[in-house]
């Protein structure tokens, strides 16, 4: 925002990685990794630890310098300049505060870095602390500060000079989790107002889904899905973001023609999925757990859905509603979350059958090597009754 005129400035450059290489003497950090991200656009780079997600955030704001890369950042070549000049803000986990400094003076370091004229500093502080929404603190020291108001004092540093690009590697990994839900909030609000492109690196999956415009999943250094959160959530392209983006309940089998439609045999049985796929290949039907419904194992099983038998192995409670925990007979848990007025009554150890809708299955290549291999054994109709299905 603008100190001498109010208005938010819309600065957010696009940013461009074309086929960038991060290799060390026994490693590659990050492989072969191209992604543009809008002006303006919030971007969330999400993985495990060691997934690459960090490393390409460092060869972004010039911390690291890539083996092999096209780095653009507003039109701009990158690959041979230094942080500096980049326009570009960082936030860290830590916050990197000079305890010796008070507030004000550690927002304004930046612009004596940039040599800024001290009659515009001023206003140019107090108005990154009123986005910050810490007008009034600028003459406190950092100790005098909670951990989420220190994490906010170095988000106000990072845009007090109005940055193209802010990046955020894990700002908000060393609070608990009520003040990093309360600054997730705080963080989306000071996206809005500044205008700036803001890439954010987090491991948590709640973190990205909650913040984003945007989602890249890493893993192995290489980028597995990019997409918005409910198209990461809802139609993920492979098992691994399926199963670390939220939670999901997974079913293992082998692909078979079924009309215009496939199916899953899974052992001597067979679920059903949406459109037709080449038959033989290892495969996993995923389900999200809101998706799943339980019911009595006498209870009559509707049209249009897939019904596996089950117990229930735990009851978790989450108030508002419960996770159930649902053993198959192969030993594959699966995962059904109830809400709290309209739980199903079935209590821990419950012989029930776990039923969802055909279309809510996402059907995925598997290849983790454990899917059993088919066998013989009669089908069992979609819509079967508890009797026919063997229960």
């Amino acid at each position: 925002m603008s100190a001498e005129t109010g208005v938010i400035k819309a600065r957010g450059a696009r940013i461009e990685l074309a086929r960038v290489r991060k290799e060390y003497a026994d490693s590659v950090a990050v492989d072969d990794v191209s992604l543009v991200i809008e002006p303006g656009e919030f971007m969330t780079l999400l993985g495990p630890s060691g997934s690459g997600k960090t490393t390409t955030l460092n060869i972004v704001a010039g911390f690291t310098a890539a083996t092999s890369d096209t780095l653009t950042i507003g039109g701009k070549q990158m690959q041979d300049l230094p942080p500096h000049p980049r326009d570009i803000g960082m936030v860290f986990q830590h916050n990197a505060l000079f305890p010796y400094m008070t507030v004000a003076e550690n927002v304004a370091f930046p612009l004596k870095q940039r040599k800024v004229p001290k009659a515009r500093r001023t206003g140019m502080v107090e108005a990154a602390l009123e986005t910050v929404r810490l007008g009034g603190y600028g003459h406190r020291r950092p100790s005098e500060l909670s951990g989420g108001q220190q994490q906010r004092v170095a988000l106000a540093r990072a845009v007090v000079y109005e940055p193209s690009v802010l990046l955020m590697d894990e700002p908000l990994g060393a609070l608990d989790k009520k003040l990093r839900e309360s600054l997730q909030l705080e963080i989306k609000r000071v996206y809005q107002e500044v205008g700036s492109t803001f890439v954010f690196v987090t491991h948590d999956q709640e973190e990205a889904l909650a913040l984003s415009d945007r989602i890249t999943v890493f893993d192995d250094g290489a980028i597995q899905q990019v997409g918005t959160a409910s198209e990461l959530y809802e139609r993920p392209r492979s098992l691994f973001v399926a199963e670390f983006l939220g939670e999901s309940s997974t079913v293992r089998g082998h692909v078979e023609p079924d009309g215009d439609d496939s199916c899953l045999r899974i052992g001597d049985r067979t679920v059903r999925v949406p459109g037709r796929t080449a038959a033989g290949g290892a495969a996993a039907i995923v389900v999200r757990p809101e998706h799943m419904r339980v019911q009595p194992a006498t209870a009559p099983i509707g049209p249009g859905t897939n019904a596996l038998s089950a117990r229930v192995s735990q009851e978790i409670y989450l108030g508002s509603g419960r996770k159930l925990e649902l053993a198959l007979p192969d030993g594959t848990v699966l995962l059904a979350r109830e809400q709290a007025n309209r739980l199903s009554g079935v209590r821990r150890g419950d012989e029930v059958t776990v039923v969802w809708e055909v279309e809510r299955g996402v059907l995925l290549d598997d290849t983790s090597g454990t899917t059993p291999p088919p066998t013989s054994g009669g089908r069992i109709p979609v819509a079967a009754s508890a009797e026919e299905s063997g229960r």
